[in-house]
């Protein structure tokens, strides 16, 4: 698919990985819808693309109505939704049992599930619904593309990772179903697990766990950068023929228990 014209809603939009996808796709000449819990930063985001490349919508993923809304305003807005990317997600961590003897809340659990695995499936679900009335890209009948942002964590999750680990993986796992079943409206679904990315997420890791996280990495052994997960989703919407697969995005890095 073309980005020059096209529409993105992208979850998590205002920063991070997600802020990265953002820049890339207005950059190729597409638009975006910037989904966000955080209004300030979503309008600083969307002010900083320019007004005709890029709206705000403060929206909840888990929230069935907010993301109705936030669709409705994209499809306004711009005409039509042909991409989806869902960056939104929370990394809250928690031993199972910690070394008091307490069990991993189950609040805790709860939140991470409904954010990270819940979220992602209630945005590609109602994305689709409006992707699948657009018109066909080419004579395939392409009309819509999906990208999930995974995590590293789905193959190798560390120590108190328990709940993100199993969102992330059900991230992964989900994107083969849902191939299938969009394959008839022309819409693709893919997914990308990145690794150690310079995100707000880690900004506040320190030095010396740093230090011990690059010692995982291949080549070139550094964090990732925003930008290069923004390239990566721009070459998945560019490329017709990627379709139900998981794309690691993390230098070669496998990362160890601790």
């Amino acid at each position: 698919m073309k980005i020059q014209g096209k529409t993105a809603i992208v979850t998590g939009g205002a920063s991070g990985i997600g802020l990265g996808v953002c820049r890339e796709f207005v950059a190729r000449g597409g638009r975006v819808a910037i989904l966000d819990l955080s209004a300030e930063r979503a309008q600083a985001a969307a002010a900083e693309l320019g007004d005709a490349n890029a709206i705000a919508v403060t929206v909840n993923v888990a929230d069935e109505e907010a993301v109705q809304a936030g669709v409705a305003r994209a499809r306004e807005a711009f005409g039509a939704v042909h991409v989806a990317v869902n960056c939104a997600g929370v990394p809250l961590a928690a031993k199972t049992v910690d070394r008091e003897g307490k069990p991993f809340p189950l609040e805790l659990w709860n939140r991470v599930i409904a954010v990270n695995l819940t979220g992602t499936f209630n945005v590609l679900r109602l994305a689709a619904a409006a992707m699948a009335g657009n018109e066909p890209e080419d004579d395939f009948g392409e009309r819509g593309v999906i990208v999930n942002i995974a995590s590293g964590a789905a193959f190798d999750g560390q120590t108190g990772q328990a709940a993100y680990a199993a969102s992330k993986a059900g991230v992964v796992g989900m994107a083969l179903p849902i191939a299938r079943d969009l394959a008839d409206f022309g819409i693709r679904v893919m997914t990308v697990a990145p690794g150690l990315f310079e995100t707000p997420m880690v900004a506040g890791v320190p030095d010396k766990v740093r230090e011990s996280l690059m010692k995982m990495v291949l080549y070139p052994r550094r964090m990732g950068e925003p930008r290069e997960a923004g390239a990566m989703v721009c070459a998945i919407v560019e490329i017709p023929y990627l379709n139900a697969e998981c794309i690691r995005l993390d230098a070669g890095a496998r990362m160890a228990a601790r």
